[in-house]
């Protein structure tokens, strides 16, 4: 078999695993041919391909990124898209299509499953974690160890000038980073997508802590929301209508020091989250994945997605991956409000 394969979306540590272990479990255990689809969909849309081997992939488990590239390209938003990667894949003599990618990347994946019938397998890739149909997507260990490391940082310079120190980092719609990052670096207070920002209770807190220790940290997701509202950069949409969020750190640590009078500075971390070398953990996710990806391909598992379920890598729905988000579990927000504060808050654990 001739199987073409692209990585889609925001790049990710853990995908060059991805890729390596589908090529190697394609070539050597079944005898097929793997074709690189450079720069996401839009690849597939404008023919661009490179030949994966052996020994181009062999020692790319190590790097960040991905060596295939990527975009936020969509298809369906491009006259003729579909039909041009269904060219793409009769021009290379393609067999199949393995589509590494979140939940847009995905979803067109689906789409041209289930309306073109394209014989198509996904694999997720997400370091929000917010993919539904697996248990954990690769990435996200990386970016929350990167995440933890930069507040581990913050907190030795809001000690040392006495401040509150907002730390914003990625999270559209779901708080995964924000709350596994802000529980092990030892956050005073996190702020996520799926509860909207008590301002007053944040405050209290905050004057509470620095009553104690003469600072304080913040973490927030870029997709926390202020009176049920998003903070955006502008209203600009990407390709798959997103608009850029961002900006609730400062709102935040504007809020804090009119309110409580105490000085108040807010960091960004962007990109950084996502760059860099994948962990351990991720580079085995990645290639267990890939793996899976590679075994799906040979079964014939189209319209699916490898995943992880109960540790054990299984054939998904795409439909069921991209058909809602997997959002943080509020339990886990909860429980991480006991830490919020110096002392036990009998109130707090009222509300919990």
């Amino acid at each position: 078999m001739r199987i073409g394969v692209l990585t889609g979306g925001g790049d990710c540590p853990g995908l060059n695993s991805v890729i390596r272990a589908l090529v190697f479990k394609s070539v050597k255990e079944y005898g097929s041919e793997v074709i690189g689809i450079k720069y996401g969909w839009k690849g597939a849309v404008e023919n661009i391909t490179t030949e994966l081997s052996l020994d181009k992939t062999e020692d790319i488990i190590r790097e960040g990124g991905t060596i295939l590239k990527s975009s936020r390209t969509n298809p369906f938003k491009i006259e003729g898209g579909p039909e041009a990667v269904i060219k793409t894949m009769k021009d290379n003599k393609l067999d199949a299509l393995v589509a590494i990618g979140g939940e847009d990347t995905c979803g067109v994946a689906s789409k041209l499953y289930n309306q073109y019938k394209i014989n198509v397998i996904g694999v997720p890739k997400t370091i929000d974690n917010d993919l539904s149909g697996t248990d954990v997507t690769f990435g996200f260990d990386t970016c929350i160890n990167i995440v933890t490391d930069a507040i581990d940082s913050l907190h030795t310079t809001a000690c040392s000038h006495e401040r509150v120190l907002v730390c914003e980092v990625m999270g559209r719609h779901a708080g995964w980073i924000a709350s596994f990052s802000g529980i092990s670096g030892n956050a005073d207070y996190i702020l996520v997508p799926e509860e909207e920002v008590d301002t007053k209770e944040l405050c209290e807190t905050i004057k509470k802590v620095y009553a104690k220790k003469s600072y304080a940290i913040i973490v927030a997701a870029e997709g926390a929301k202020l009176s049920n509202q998003d903070v955006t950069k502008d209203t600009e949409l990407d390709a798959f209508g997103h608009v850029k969020l961002g900006g609730i750190g400062e709102k935040i640590a504007k809020i804090i020091e009119k309110e409580t009078g105490i000085e108040t500075r807010s960091t960004t971390l962007g990109h950084i989250q996502r760059g860099g070398r994948p962990s351990a953990f991720d580079r085995v996710l990645g290639t267990r994945l890939g793996w899976k990806a590679a075994e799906m391909v040979q079964n014939g598992e189209w319209g699916k997605m490898s995943a992880i379920v109960g540790n054990k890598t299984q054939a998904v729905s795409l439909n069921e991956a991209v058909g809602s988000l997997k959002t943080l579990e509020l339990s886990i927000h909860q429980d991480s409000k006991l830490f919020f504060g110096t002392e036990t808050d009998k109130q707090l654990a009222k509300s919990h």
